[in-house]
């Protein structure tokens, strides 16, 4: 293998590599992507490309690190999992900062990111309990039953650009901590926080080959998917893709859990109280300039409310300060500019349809250089569910407000709507939060809580179009999904149930 160094994002062109056998990587492709800094529009570095050989190196030591670190002690593997955490929560000013300069998110949001991060690492720990089997004595006549979890073996990650530290620590903590090997894929758009990660592993004692990283395009996609030696893939992105990913590995044997697009609704009563409500929705809404899937893009006003309500927000979103996420700022830039021109069209299509722009993000004048990729906050009133604004998950700060006049037409809405990632209900009836926790359909349920992304020991995912597959990221679900399970059934010798007996076997 020929290695290379990587570089701080923002100090030069040198590509940022791969990572195999507990080292940087170079690879034998000439490939190679561009990474910008969202904030000035410039090139900071390139990102090498994986080939289909590339993939096979890092799979093969994936593959040839899993029987020791199968066998290695559940003890030995919490203290590997435990220095992890404490090298993560020491130095996570680093990691926010390589976030910023790559994704563009301002520096409160990237810790924010790897706090809920860490919650899994954390959970991680405790893996020794998560593994626990169960035993039943004397199931027959000297006969003992148990049930034990094993890993799976080298296992995949494909992760997005909006999270490139959380998302991958929503699966890879538990997979590692359960005896699994990883390789992971990040985006293309911010490869630098996957590398930072693997050279704190090595740094926690996790032996060369546990942790792999593998940068690229669709090619190191596909050749992941349909790696024999893969044995499962956990994905997060937009809809066609997670259909795409969980379509195409299942279909070459692999357990799948693909995470895929949004569409999340916030309901405000009339009961609601409406200053809480308003904050909510612009945190929700433009929290990470929206590229997040658990962002609220549809707020449905139910009733009289609707006047007060978007009148308060636009208030807020107006203070709010677009610019540097490295600055004093609120909300950052769009990771990439072809990304915030697609947005921007979309606020084109909703005032083409008819919905009012209350507060246009199109004339934001930012805190930043002019190169930047800037849309600020943006307000539509009157939209409706045929326009695309509504019917699109266009991940940008854009909020569209749907009038209606009853809970039954806002839950009708939701539960129409082909996503079922997360939603929110905003009220002070206790009767009627809790017959919309019970009546929506949709995965994840905020009660006066407009991001409800689970705690780190429960676990998320959504249904409908954002999840293909049985099972949820982290927590019980992860562990489920990273093991499993084998009965054994156990007699030691008794001569007694000796001889010759074709009939299926009974308990007495």
């Amino acid at each position: 293998m020929t290695s290379t160094q990587t570089t701080t994002p923002g100090t030069g062109t040198v590509p940022a590599s791969h990572w195999l056998d507990g080292k940087p990587y170079a690879g034998g492709s000439t490939r190679t992507g561009e990474v910008y800094n969202p904030a000035t529009g410039e090139v900071t570095s390139l990102v090498a490309f994986a080939s289909e050989e590339d993939v096979a190196a890092a799979v093969a030591s994936a593959t040839a690190a899993f029987p020791a670190w199968r066998d290695t002690s559940l003890a030995r593997r919490t203290q590997v999992l435990f220095a992890f955490r404490e090298l993560l929560n020491a130095r996570k000013n680093e990691l926010a900062e390589i976030i910023t300069a790559e994704h563009g998110k301002v520096l409160s949001d990237a810790l924010g990111e790897i706090a809920r991060g860490l919650e899994v690492v954390e959970v991680a720990c405790g893996i020794a309990h998560l593994l626990k089997g169960e035993m039943t004595e004397n199931a027959s006549t000297g006969v003992d039953v148990y049930s034990i979890r094993q890993p799976l073996g080298p296992v995949a990650i494909i992760s997005p650009f909006n999270f490139p530290a959380m998302v991958p620590m929503w699966f890879f903590p538990i997979a590692i901590a359960a005896g699994n090997t990883v390789v992971l894929k990040p985006s293309e758009k911010d490869p630098s926080a996957s590398l930072w990660l693997a050279e704190l592993w090595a740094e926690a004692g996790l032996p060369a080959g546990v942790f792999n990283v593998v940068q690229g395009d669709k090619v190191a996609v596909d050749a992941l998917l349909t790696h024999p030696d893969i044995k499962a893939v956990s994905f997060v992105g937009s809809t066609p893709i997670a259909k795409y990913v969980y379509e195409t590995a299942t279909a070459h044997g692999k357990r799948v859990q693909a995470l895929g697009g949004a569409k999340n609704h916030m309901v405000v009563l009339p009961d609601a109280d409406l200053d809480l409500a308003a904050d909510s929705a612009v945190n929700a809404g433009f929290g990470s300039a929206g590229e997040r899937c658990m962002a609220i893009s549809a707020l449905v006003a139910v009733g009289p409310v609707a006047d007060d309500l978007v009148a308060k927000i636009a208030e807020r979103a107006q203070g709010i300060k677009t610019g540097d996420g490295r600055r004093s700022c609120d909300m950052g830039p769009l990771v990439t500019r072809p990304h915030r021109d697609k947005v921007a069209g979309y606020i084109d299509a909703g005032e083409a349809a008819g919905a009012t722009v209350v507060v246009d993000g199109r004339t934001v004048e930012p805190d930043g250089a002019a190169g930047g990729f800037w849309l600020g906050p943006t307000l539509l009133d009157h939209v409706t569910p045929e326009m695309s604004v509504y019917t699109d998950e266009i991940f940008g700060p854009v909020l569209s407000v749907v009038r209606v006049e009853t809970y039954d037409e806002a839950l009708a809405l939701i539960n129409a709507n082909p996503y079922g990632n997360g939603t929110a209900i905003f009220t002070n009836d206790g009767g009627a939060a809790r017959k919309f926790q019970n009546e929506v359909e949709v995965g994840m349920v905020g009660i006066n809580v407009p991001i409800p992304v689970p705690v780190g020991y429960y676990s998320f995912g959504g249904w409908k179009n954002s999840l293909f597959g049985d099972t949820h990221a982290y927590g019980a679900d992860g562990v489920r999904f990273f093991t499993r399970t084998k009965a054994v059934t156990e007699r030691w010798l008794d001569p007694s149930h000796g001889g010759i007996n074709l009939g299926f076997p009974q308990n007495h």
